[in-house]
C-alpha cells in the first residue's frame, strides 16, 4: 500500500495554488481595467505636468512601498504569532513581563520612519515653494467672488495697461502660458479666500486677501487643462472656472503681440491656432439666470 502525501505536503500545495489563483486575479483584474502597470504602480497619484509634479510624484511611490515594506513585516508577525503561539493544550504559556530590547525596537523604529519621512518632505516641499529672482514670465492672479482675472506682468495693452484677461458671468477666463519656461504666479483677491487649482499641476496655492502668495512652475506640456477654486468661497463658488492654455513660446509670444494690438482674447487665441474659447463649461443656474433677467 502506498502511502499518500503527507498533511503538511498537502498543505503547501494549496498554498501555492492559492498564491497562484491571487496572482492570476491581480494581473488579470488590471487587464481588465485598462489601466496600465504605470498607473497601477503610481498607487493612485496622476501624472503631473511640471518638475515639481515628478518630485511629490516620486515621494509620494515611495511613501507608498515604504508603508507597504512596514505592513507587510507586521502583518507577517502578527500571522506568525498566531501560528506560533496557538493554543495547544490547557497549560498556560509562560509570561514574560518585559523585553527590553523589544521595547527599544518599537521606539526606535518608529522615530527613524518618522525622521526620514519628514527629511523627504522638507526637501521637496522647500523645491516646491521655491521661486526665482527673475522668471520668465510673471502672471498676476486675481480672485475675486466669483471669476478669475489674469493679469501678465511687463506687458502693455492699447490702453497702456498691462494686458489682462478677465472672467465674466458668460466667459471662462483662459490664461495663456508658454510651455518650457519658468512661470511665477502672484496671488491676490479683493474679497474672500480662494484657490487657484489646476489638477494636473498636482498643486494649488490659496489667494488670500490682503497676502500675495506666490509659487513658480515649468509648464513642460503643451495642451489645454481646467482649472477650478478649490476653496468653498460663497454661493456661486462652483461656478469659479477657468483654463489654463500652454502653448509654444513663439506662439505665446504672438498671443501677447496681438493682445497688444487691441485684439481679445479669443480673437488672439483662434490667430494662433487655438481654440478660441475654454473647453470646460460653466454649470447652468436657472435660478440665477431668471434673478438677473429680471
Amino acid at each position: 500500500m502506498v502511502a499518500g502525501p503527507s498533511l503538511s505536503t498537502r498543505t503547501r500545495r494549496s498554498w501555492s495554488r492559492g498564491v497562484s489563483l491571487a496572482v492570476t486575479a491581480a494581473f488579470t483584474l488590471v487587464a481588465l481595467s485598462g489601466c496600465s502597470f504605470s498607473d497601477v504602480f503610481a498607487f493612485g497619484w496622476p501624472e503631473g505636468i511640471t518638475p515639481q509634479a515628478e518630485r511629490m510624484y516620486d515621494m509620494w511611490v515611495g511613501s507608498v512601498i515604504a508603508a507597504l515594506v512596514v505592513g507587510v513585516f507586521v502583518w507577517g508577525l502578527i500571522f506568525w504569532c498566531v501560528v506560533r503561539y496557538r493554543k495547544r493544550g490547557s497549560e498556560l504559556p509562560p509570561q514574560t513581563r518585559y523585553n527590553l530590547p523589544l521595547e527599544i525596537l518599537y521606539t526606535v523604529a518608529p522615530f527613524l520612519v518618522i525622521a526620514v519621512l519628514f527629511y523627504y518632505t522638507a526637501i521637496i516641499q522647500s523645491y516646491v515653494d521655491e521661486t526665482s529672482e527673475d522668471p520668465d514670465v510673471t502672471v498676476e492672479v486675481v480672485g475675486f467672488q466669483w471669476n478669475w482675472e489674469f493679469i501678465y506682468t511687463g506687458t502693455e495693452g492699447p490702453d497702456g495697461e498691462p494686458i489682462s484677461t478677465l472672467g465674466t458671468d458668460d466667459y471662462i477666463p483662459v490664461l495663456v502660458l508658454p510651455a518650457n519656461r519658468t512661470v511665477q504666479f502672484i496671488e491676490t483677491s479683493p474679497d474672500v479666500i480662494h484657490s487657484f487649482w489646476v489638477p494636473e499641476l498636482l498643486f494649488k496655492r490659496d489667494v488670500i486677501p490682503g497676502y500675495e502668495n506666490r509659487f513658480e512652475v515649468t509648464l513642460q506640456e503643451e495642451g489645454a487643462y481646467v482649472g477650478r477654486c478649490a476653496e468653498l468661497c460663497g454661493t456661486y463658488h462652483a461656478q469659479m472656472n477657468f483654463e489654463l492654455r500652454v502653448v509654444s513660446w513663439e506662439e505665446y509670444q504672438q498671443f501677447l503681440e496681438l493682445r497688444a494690438e487691441g485684439a481679445s482674447t479669443p480673437e488672439a487665441l483662434e490667430a494662433i491656432g487655438e481654440e478660441p474659447y475654454a473647453v470646460t463649461t460653466r454649470p447652468f443656474d436657472t435660478e440665477r439666470d431668471s434673478r438677473e433677467a429680471s
